[in-house]
């Protein structure tokens, strides 16, 4: 019995380092292919200086975002009906078989529509490619004559890879070692911690070859002074509130998504008021990082209302879209909405405390909104300190509205 202990630990070890190697290059391939789809449909590279297509034509941003969402509609069509059915990450723990090609295809379309300007979240897709790729290396361990895993350490496996897809793309380990600790598995141990945390490392390194070390939002302000704190009391609660009727609403457009016959014109209608908005309002489109980056560097009071009419379309062509059929993450979007309404409720602050940081009341709402949003406040808590690259000092003042966020948030959720 130590001897088959051993083995399968040492099984577990191979399996953490060759998984966060093959997930991690899965990641940076997918952000390749975003790169590929943003330059083809909108002649532009992102980046945080230039994180949406602003120096496109309002008819290109128009005709990219629905030429994206009627190819990626016929795709989901023809993959719901004519191949084997796409399992979640969810199922994927349950023990259900993901579908190499179907998956595959599935994952790719999702960045697709995201590089065209669809609004959702990118992070979904390499957590899925991760998921995958831990049911297609269990498989492969059979072969090399490796000790077979408990059904516990198979599970943390597609966890842990899940998690380190994210991190892979983000370049953020601790939050993909929490997004599989925290949300999928819900179980927190040495081994649970090691595991996840050593596999979004690698991927995180592997990852980090195409983009490098660099932050995803630009934050001028990092060192958080103390006089932030009344304005967390509030903030908190409300992002708390907000965050939740946000929840509501993806989950509501999740659970009655376009199915079949519908995503035809469902998601191309989606696409179309998309790009709409997009022609005025460029920042709503992809994941929300123009959103975010734009509240974060823009913080002139005369942005006040671009900023609340920002916040609420988005939240709305977001639901929308995956209400249409497709397929995505609600983190990013979470921050931008975030990061919007705590800008714009910093403009009231700031008239009563003069000198507080608009910069941070953005930071401050994001984290709250996103904490309420996933229901996850420690992953949202970590997530913006790695993709924003903040200092020791935002620990207390984000902390609390993490904690005041989730609080609220339940009384809606209840």
């Amino acid at each position: 019995m130590v001897k088959e202990t051993k083995q399968q630990t040492i099984t577990l070890i191979i399996s953490t380092i060759v998984l966060g190697l093959v997930v991690g290059f899965s990641s940076l391939l997918l952000g390749e292919l975003l790169d590929v789809v943003e330059r083809l449909f909108l002649h532009f590279e992102e980046n945080a200086k230039i994180p949406v297509p602003t120096q496109a034509t309002a008819v290109n941003r128009l005709v990219s975002v629905t030429v994206g969402g009627v190819i990626v509609a016929l795709i989901w069509y023809f993959l719901k009906r004519y191949s084997q059915p796409t399992v979640s990450i969810n199922g994927a723990l349950k023990g259900k078989k993901m579908p190499f090609w179907s998956t595959a295809i599935h994952v790719m379309t999702q960045i697709v529509y995201v590089g065209t300007g669809g609004s959702v979240g990118r992070e979904l897709a390499p957590r899925e490619a991760g998921a995958l790729l831990a049911q297609q290396w269990q498989i492969l361990m059979i072969r090399f004559g490796l000790a077979k895993l408990s059904t516990d350490d198979q599970r943390l496996l597609i966890a842990a890879a899940a998690g380190a897809g994210f991190a892979g793309i983000y370049i953020a380990p601790i939050t993909g070692m929490l997004f599989a600790v925290e949300i999928l598995l819900k179980k927190v141990d040495m081994k649970t911690i090691s595991v996840s945390l050593g596999m979004s490392v690698i991927a995180m390194l592997v990852g980090s070859i195409s983009k490098g070390f660099v932050p995803y939002y630009l934050i001028a302000q990092k060192s958080f002074a103390l006089d932030m704190l009344p304005f967390v009391l509030v903030i908190g609660v409300l992002m708390g509130v907000l965050g939740a009727w946000f929840r509501r609403g993806f989950q509501w457009a999740g659970k009655y998504s376009a199915m079949h016959s519908q995503i035809l014109w469902q998601l191309p209608t989606a696409a179309l008021i998309t790009g709409l908005v997009a022609m005025f309002m460029p920042q709503i489109m992809g994941n929300g990082r123009g959103l975010a980056e734009f509240a974060f560097v823009n913080t002139d009071y005369h942005l006040a209302i671009f900023l609340l009419i920002g916040a609420l379309l988005k939240a709305a062509v977001t639901i929308m879209t995956i209400k249409g059929g497709a397929a995505g993450g609600t983190l990013t979007p979470s921050i931008a909405i975030g990061g919007a309404l705590g800008v714009l409720l910093g403009f009231g602050y700031v008239l009563i405390v003069p000198g507080a940081s608009l910069v941070q009341a953005g930071v401050i709402g994001a984290v709250g909104f996103l904490a309420a949003s996933q229901q996850a406040p420690l992953m949202a808590l970590f997530m913006l300190f790695e993709v924003c690259h903040l200092d020791y000092s935002a620990l207390l003042p984000l902390g609390l509205t993490v904690v005041l966020a989730s609080a609220s948030s339940k009384l809606i959720l209840k």
